[in-house]
This record gives C-alpha cells, sequence and structure tokens, in this order.
C-alpha cells in the first residue's frame, strides 16, 4: 500500500518516496471525489449525521495524507521531494478550490442551517456550519460561473507562486556561504561556534571555517563577531536574499508583485476593496482601519523608548566601540556589548546552564504542573534521526495526545520555528482520535561531543511553539474543522504560544531547568536577576519593528498602488520614516525574504502577533495575580481557552477565562512601556 495513504494512525515517513506522491494524490483525489458525489446526490435532508461528518471524514482524509508531504518538504527538502510536490500542488489545490465552491454542497449546508435540526446541534457544531456557509462565500461559491472559473485559476496560481517562494529561500540560504582563513576574523565567536565553522568547512573538504546563513552560524556572527568586515559579508548575504542580488532563477521580487496583484483580484471578485479587507472576515480585528489604528497607537507609545534605545546605543558604540558611524550590521553586536557592559552578562553565559535534556524537563515539568499532563518519550517512525516522539499521558496514563520534535537546524530545512498538526482530534463511531502535532525549530546541532545548549531567546522560541501544540494537543473538541487550532481566528491563534513565553521569565521555572553544561551548577540566583532587569533591553526597538513589519504588510495589501506609491520597497521605507529608529541600507531587500506573508498563513494578518500579546499579557496577569502554580488559573486556561480550540469565538473564550474584556495594560508593563499609558 501507498504509505502517504496510510492515513489510519502515524505517518509512515521511513517508507515514503517521492515517487508515492503523485499516485497518491490521484487516488486521493478520486477516492474523495466519489464521496462527495455520493453527498451531492443524496436526496435526504442534510444532518450532521448523514452530511457534516461524512463531509468531514472526506476532508481529513485529504489534508492528513498531503500534510505529511508538504511536512516532508518542509523538513527534509530534496530536488526530487520538491519537484513531486510541486508537480502535485496544483491538483491538491484545485481539489480544494472547487470543492470551495461546490454549489450543491454549499446549498446543503444553508439547508442544514435553515433547518429546525440546526437548533438541536451543539454550540461547537453550529460553529463547524457557521464557519463552512463563510468560507464558501469566501471561496467564490456564489459566484458566476465565469468568475468561479477564474477564482480557481487564481487559487492554483497563488499556491504555486508561494511554493516557489519558499523553495527559493531555501535555495539561496543552502547556496550562500562565507570561508574564513585568518583565525583574527574569529575573535569574539563563542567555541562552540568556531568549531561548527570548522566542521562545515572540513565536510566540504576545505581548510578554515564556513559560516552560513543558517541562524546557528548567522546570528552568533552578528552578535559577537568583533571583526567588522565578517558582520557585514554575513549581514549583506542574508539582507539580499532571493533578490536580484543573486542567481535570477531565485529572485522573488518578481512573485512579490504578481502575489499581490492576484491576492487583490481575488478580493475584487468577491466584492471586497482590497485583499486586506478579504483577509480579516475570518478574524478577530474588524476592518483595515482599526488594525491600523491599533498599530500605530502601539507605535506612538513604543517610539519614544525605541529613539532611547537608539541614541543609547549610538552613544556607546562611539564611545566604547569607536563604531562613529553605526551601520545595521553593528546593532546586534554593539547591543551586545552594551547589555554586558550594562547588566554583567551576556546571552553565551547564560547558555551554559541551560543544556537541551534539561530545558526539555523544565519544560514538560510546566506543563505538567500546569494541565496535570505528562511528556513520555515514545518511539515513531521519523523523518529524519534528529526528531523525536512523545506522548502526554493524563493522570490515569491514558494517552492524550503526541508529538514529533525537531529542534535543529540543517541544509533542506525551512528557517524558522513552527508548529503544525499531524492528526486532529476528533469523535469517532467507536472512539476519540489522538491528536498528534509536529514541533519544529532550527537551533545549533550538538558539537564536539557536548550536549546542544540554547540561549534564552530559544528557550522562549520552544515554550512558545508548546504552546502552539498544547492548544491543538489539549483540545475536548470532537469535531475536525474547530478542533485543536482548527478555525481559530488567525490573529488570535498566537494568544497560547505567546502566553507560555511568560513562564521563561519565572525564577521557579528557569532554576528548575538550568544546569551548567560543565559544572551542573543552577543558574546563580544574581544572573537571572540581571537576565529579568535586561528583559525589557531595547524593547521600544523590538516593538517599532514588529509595528514596521505589520504596517507594511497591512498597507500593501490594502490601499497600495504600484502608480503612486512606487515598488515594495519604496513603501516600506516610507513605513521606516514614519516609525523605524533602524534604516537599512538602499540595497537591503527585507520583502523578497518575508516568507510570512507570502508563502506562509499571514498575508494581511502580520499583526496578529502583537494583536495577539495584548490577549497573552492580559491572560497571563491573572497568573501574576493569583500565583503561577499555586491558583486554579492553569485549570481556567485548559478549560476555557486550550480545550475549546475554535468552537467558539476567541473573544468569548479570553472573556470567559478573564472575566473581562482584554486590555492594553499588561502588554505595556511586560514591555517596560507601562508608563506611556
Amino acid at each position: 500500500m501507498n504509505p502517504i495513504l496510510h492515513t489510519d494512525g502515524l505517518p509512515r515517513y521511513q517508507d515514503i518516496l517521492p515517487e508515492h506522491i503523485g499516485p497518491a494524490v490521484d487516488t486521493l483525489i478520486a477516492r474523495n471525489e466519489a464521496a462527495l458525489d455520493r453527498l451531492r446526490q443524496d436526496t435526504a435532508a442534510p444532518t450532521w449525521a448523514n452530511f457534516v461528518a461524512p463531509l468531514e471524514d472526506a476532508i481529513e482524509s485529504m489534508a492528513r495524507a498531503w500534510n505529511q508531504v508538504s511536512h516532508l518538504n518542509a523538513v527534509v527538502n530534496t530536488p526530487e521531494l520538491r519537484e513531486a510536490y510541486n508537480a502535485n500542488l496544483p491538483k491538491v489545490t484545485m481539489f480544494w478550490a472547487a470543492l470551495g465552491q461546490d454549489a450543491r454542497l454549499f446549498a446543503r449546508y444553508r439547508a442544514l442551517a435553515d433547518s429546525p435540526a440546526y437548533g438541536d446541534l451543539t454550540a461547537a457544531q453550529r460553529r463547524v456550519i457557521d464557519n463552512e456557509l463563510r468560507d464558501f462565500r469566501l471561496g467564490g461559491a456564489e459566484l458566476p460561473a465565469a468568475q468561479q472559473a477564474r477564482f480557481l485559476v487564481i487559487q492554483e496560481e497563488l499556491s504555486s507562486l508561494s511554493a516557489r517562494f519558499e523553495a527559493n529561500l531555501i535555495d539561496t540560504t543552502r547556496a550562500w556561504s562565507h570561508r574564513v582563513e585568518d583565525p583574527a576574523q574569529l575573535d569574539g565567536l563563542p567555541p562552540d561556534v568556531v568549531e561548527a565553522a570548522a566542521a562545515a568547512a572540513q565536510a566540504d573538504g576545505l581548510t578554515g571555517w564556513k559560516f552560513t546563513l543558517h541562524g546557528p552560524s548567522f546570528m552568533p556572527v552578528m552578535q559577537y563577531a568583533r571583526d567588522r568586515s565578517l558582520r557585514e559579508a554575513l549581514y549583506r548575504g542574508f539582507a539580499t536574499r532571493a533578490s536580484e542580488f543573486g542567481n535570477p532563477d531565485w529572485d522573488n521580487g518578481p512573485l512579490i508583485d504578481r502575489l499581490r496583484t492576484l491576492r487583490q483580484e481575488q478580493a475584487a471578485l468577491l466584492g471586497y476593496d482590497s485583499f486586506a479587507e478579504l483577509s480579516l472576515v475570518p478574524k478577530m480585528a474588524e476592518t483595515p482601519a482599526q488594525v491600523m489604528r491599533f498599530l500605530r497607537d502601539l507605535a506612538a507609545r513604543a517610539k519614544p523608548y525605541a529613539e532611547r534605545d537608539m541614541a543609547e546605543l549610538r552613544q556607546f558604540a562611539a564611545s566604547q566601540l569607536a563604531l562613529a558611524d553605526l551601520q545595521p550590521w553593528d546593532i546586534a553586536f554593539s547591543s551586545e556589548c552594551l547589555r554586558q557592559q550594562r547588566y554583567a552578562y551576556s546571552d553565551q553565559e547564560v547558555r551554559q546552564y541551560l543544556p537541551e535534556a534539561q530545558v526539555l524537563a523544565g519544560l514538560f515539568a510546566v506543563i505538567e504542573r500546569l494541565y496535570r499532563v505528562r511528556v513520555v518519550p515514545s518511539t515513531a517512525p521519523v523523518w529524519h534521526a534528529d526528531a523525536r516522539f512523545y506522548e502526554l499521558r493524563d493522570p490515569a496514563d491514558a494517552l492524550v495526545g503526541a508529538f514529533y520534535l525537531d529542534l535543529y537546524a540543517r541544509d533542506g530545512k525551512r528557517g524558522g520555528a513552527w508548529m503544525d498538526d499531524a492528526v486532529t482530534r476528533r469523535q469517532l463511531a467507536d472512539r476519540v482520535q489522538t491528536p498528534v502535532a509536529y514541533l519544529v525549530c532550527n537551533f545549533a546541532a550538538p558539537v564536539g561531543g557536548r550536549p546542544a545548549t540554547f540561549t534564552h531567546n530559544e528557550v522562549l522560541t520552544l515554550f512558545h511553539e508548546f504552546g502552539h501544540g498544547l492548544h491543538h494537543l489539549l483540545s475536548r473538541v470532537g469535531h475536525y474543522s474547530v478542533s485543536g487550532i482548527h478555525g481559530v481566528e488567525w490573529d488570535a491563534v498566537e494568544l497560547p504560544s505567546q502566553f507560555m513565553e511568560n513562564f521563561c521569565w519565572e525564577w521557579e521555572v528557569l532554576s528548575d531547568m538550568s544546569h551548567h553544561v560543565e559544572t551542573g551548577e543552577k543558574l546563580p540566583r544574581a544572573l537571572f536577576d540581571r537576565m529579568v532587569a535586561a528583559r525589557n533591553f531595547q524593547s521600544g526597538m523590538a516593538t517599532v519593528r514588529q509595528v514596521e513589519f505589520s504596517l507594511f504588510d497591512m498597507h500593501l495589501y490594502h490601499d497600495y498602488q504600484p502608480e503612486r506609491d512606487g515598488t515594495p520597497l519604496d513603501l516600506i521605507n516610507r513605513i521606516r520614516a514614519e516609525v523605524a529608529v533602524i534604516f537599512p541600507p538602499a540595497w537591503h531587500r527585507f520583502p523578497m525574504s518575508f516568507s510570512h506573508i507570502f508563502a506562509g498563513g499571514y498575508a494581511a494578518g502580520y499583526y496578529s502577533y502583537k494583536w495577539a500579546e495584548v490577549l497573552s499579557a492580559d491572560a497571563f496577569s491573572l497568573f501574576e495575580e493569583e500565583g503561577v502554580f499555586t491558583s486554579t488559573a492553569g485549570q481556567r486556561f485548559l478549560d476555557e481557552v486550550l480545550a475549546v480550540g475554535g468552537s467558539r469565538p476567541a473573544l468569548e473564550s479570553f472573556r470567559a477565562f478573564r472575566g473581562r474584556e482584554p486590555t492594553i495594560d499588561a502588554l505595556l508593563r511586560h514591555n517596560g512601556m507601562a508608563q506611556a499609558a
């Protein structure tokens, strides 16, 4: 049996080959079309049992199978796998697009919604039906035939362009490297980074040290290398990825223009003035104007702090580092030097106290204390030797969920960190289907026989992704479309992830997970206190940077007009003039690597990070008031937020947990900007 077609249980990653993809997709489409046709032709009045449940069966089987393929394409990308993925992506895209326009299925959903049976359904079931009716409209189901056909073509091209955008970034990152032969250029770099660079050069049959644009190589150079030319070389390589300065086949510039144009046309077909308006229909925010008011209000509060941060950094760089002309490739290095001088610690010092095994044990302990579930190592087929598999079990040892964990950066793996669903919780006829999640990061792998160690920022990333994972795994909803992360408004989906980050700033948590990699000592309380004191170091700069990206995204998809506003680079430069304090060189090509809004799900939605941060900070403030582990707040967060998934509006879940509307006060306080309120 084709291993991709095996969707009853865990994926058989050890058996999946690129040549399996095409036949599996063809079989799945044929199988699901037959199932859908039976539903279309059924003359009985539609009910949950005879219509919605079997339709969700078909949807899930297709989603689970293709999810295996797209996951492999992201974590072990090879030319053969990519070719098979790209060859079949249009077929899968057209299946979903045609389903979203199916007039007969749409009519049956409407008939069910208008029937007396609708009132007898649970709130979660009604939510499924309401969401489906909305999504049929957004999928073009109400358009005339000619416009429906054009809508399908647009969706197919958007899918293909997004895949190309991400592939260009992977290829550019994989192809670029910088070799150092003079050991003097390594001054300031942590020993494990130098050792990894030497190993990378040796793997290529070269002498010296090889540096790349992967995070574990790139970030330490920018933060610690005293050699300015080395920092500039890597900065330029990173800043010009997938642009006209490299391989023309990997230039994302033309793709950006086409993606934006197609999304605008898609919105116009559905009667919206902009793609941003269309994007907000299933989100918490109501209008682009509301989002931009929120962002500009946040910028107004943060910019005075950002300007102060930048002035301090310039003065320090000039007086202490002989950098009178502070350049963008000096920012991270100068900031690290200033932080070490002001707070007497460095990321690398803290890192020695955070080896992988202790960090994971500490994270799992937090999960158990908050939600009374244990993380237990287990086994399953995996896609790479680095990947591991764990189970979640309740106090009675019953299986609650499971997750894959893939922590290390490598060639052929998409950058960044993310969570995705492998299996979604559902109530089946004879059992509850156990949810399974993917949790993926890009940290430095162990080197030289030493265990992997994490910076505190990397621990924050790990907790963040586990927050997403818990949202998916601890769901108690039995219906696929609103279980776990499914059906959750995009600008609320970051609530559980950002919420989890707060625990990394609790002494009880960080102390328990610390264990010096050489001495075995716990993190000293004095060092932790200095970390807390530095928590909001340059938070103003960090905030306006996120606002800059969010405003660029919203304007690009709402009111940007090339004939009036110039290129996307012109647009982001005008936004920087309004809110930013760091101004990159003219050759910087940030949009070409902004995969969140061009290849991910954040088009006209990048603001979601700051929007959800209001919710997450306010949610955690209850733990601060009642005690992080001593109250029932953890159980309440589980019951009212995590367990309900997308079965009700996110704002209702927040109100049920917090007992009131969200406020921005906790966010400002957590970012050291409370006085601005």
